[in-house]
């Protein structure tokens, strides 16, 4: 008895002629370079239309952390949700531990509202650490309508995803404010209005932000920048409105 065997013929192969793979190259490049422009242009434009505008900027950033770090995105690894990294050490380069700067030990709130920029009833925590679900102030300056100023932190990301609603965005157009703006707060039943007084730049590095001056009742708010970014510190002051 005899067999015959038919051998099967080889799969044809799906081939994509020259033509339509330079389409689909061209095609992958342009939503790459897309995305990477979506994310420099709005941190150029901001250097060289509103940074220039800041003129007072205090201590340079250390140039150890930037190079410890390698980039001014800041380091995949720390989260900068939480405030305690924020704070960087003058002289390793280093995020510094929560505990030195900040205690849990307040329960204080109340919410701020900033017209200009959509932001309305915003929740400031007094001493919290999560900058995913408030606003936070520093816990060792004074509260609103005393003598001093309270000093609120906010997180930022590039102006593009700006969401007056979520904290991850909430001061992503911080920047755009004027001296004049109006900030209202409702701490414990009462409205205190603010009025902006100046802007300026400090180093990621530089605590002096917090401190107090008891010559008048001021508003101190601060965040990242240029935004999306942790390359430095925007502070926004105000002065209390009289009624």
């Amino acid at each position: 008895m005899s067999y015959i065997y038919f051998k099967k013929p080889p799969a044809k192969q799906f081939r994509l002629d020259p033509f339509k793979k330079r389409i689909l190259a061209s095609v992958f490049f342009s939503f790459g370079l897309f995305f990477l422009l979506s994310a420099v242009f709005p941190i150029v434009k901001y250097q060289i239309e509103y940074s220039l505008k800041f003129k007072q900027i205090i201590n340079p950033l250390s140039t150890k952390y930037y190079e410890r770090t390698g980039s001014i995105l800041g380091s995949m690894s720390t989260d900068y949700t939480q405030l305690s990294n924020w704070f960087v050490d003058n002289s390793s380069g280093t995020q510094t531990s929560g505990s030195k700067f900040l205690t849990d030990g307040s329960n204080t709130s109340y919410t701020i509202s900033i017209p200009t920029l959509k932001i309305k009833d915003a929740v400031v925590k007094v001493g919290s650490m999560d900058l995913k679900k408030s606003l936070i102030q520093y816990p060792q300056t004074a509260l609103p309508g005393q003598f001093g100023s309270p000093v609120i932190f906010g997180h930022s990301v590039l102006p593009q995803f700006f969401n007056p609603k979520s904290y991850l965005t909430i001061f992503a157009t911080l920047y755009r404010l004027k001296p004049g703006d109006e900030i209202d707060v409702d701490f414990d039943n009462v409205d205190y209005k603010y009025k902006v007084d100046e802007m300026f730049e400090v180093s990621a590095n530089d605590l002096s932000v917090l401190e107090q001056r008891f010559d008048a009742k001021y508003l101190t708010i601060i965040t990242c920048s240029p935004p999306g970014t942790i390359l430095r510190r925007l502070v926004v002051k105000a002065r209390i409105v009289d009624n």
